[in-house]
């Protein structure tokens, strides 16, 4: 038997249980659910960083959307606050490194 102990996508367990082993798993509460989605986030980003694969990019969002649907948070609502940041602010699409700032 191997122990997890991690939250994992939901079609995990069939997927288990189709090449013919048994997947023990526990519905969690709200309060570890969150915990538990900061530390799978946590998580993608280190195999991200250390992979540079798209593949991982793709679990955070799902992460990132898991986090939204648990917050209440619409699509729309989400998509309109980083718009508004990147009319505001900018994107990061000039690869701009600020070095410093000169002080008056």
């Amino acid at each position: 038997m191997r122990i997890y102990n991690k939250l994992i996508r939901d079609k995990i367990p069939e997927i288990i249980e189709k090449s013919g082993n048994k997947a023990v798993v526990e519905k969690v509460g709200a309060e570890e659910y969150i915990k538990l989605l900061n530390e799978k986030l946590d998580e993608e980003l280190k195999e991200y960083l250390e992979s540079h694969e798209t593949e991982e990019l793709a679990d955070m969002v799902e992460i990132i959307y898991a986090i939204l649907d648990y917050k209440h948070v619409p699509m729309e609502k989400f998509e309109s606050i980083r718009k508004r940041k990147a009319d505001e602010r900018g994107a990061f699409r000039e690869r701009l490194l600020l070095k410093a700032v000169i002080e008056k």
